[in-house]
């Protein structure tokens, strides 16, 4: 696959490295800015617990 890419990206090696960049690039901000929020509230990350105890309240400031 990623020989496809490499193939099928135009220009020469300079070219070729700036198009990897900016299709690496557009990947990252894809999963950061649409999947993983879209994903966040099926994961049960804030129901953590220490021995079977909610977590501790935070003291009143």
């Amino acid at each position: 696959m990623y020989g496809w890419i490499w193939r099928s990206l135009p220009g020469g090696v300079p070219g070729k490295l700036l198009g990897c960049l900016l299709l690496l690039t557009a990947a990252v901000a894809l999963l950061f800015l649409v999947v993983f929020p879209a994903v966040e509230p099926l994961l049960p990350l804030g129901d953590v617990t220490v021995d079977g105890r909610p977590p501790a309240a935070s003291p009143p400031p």
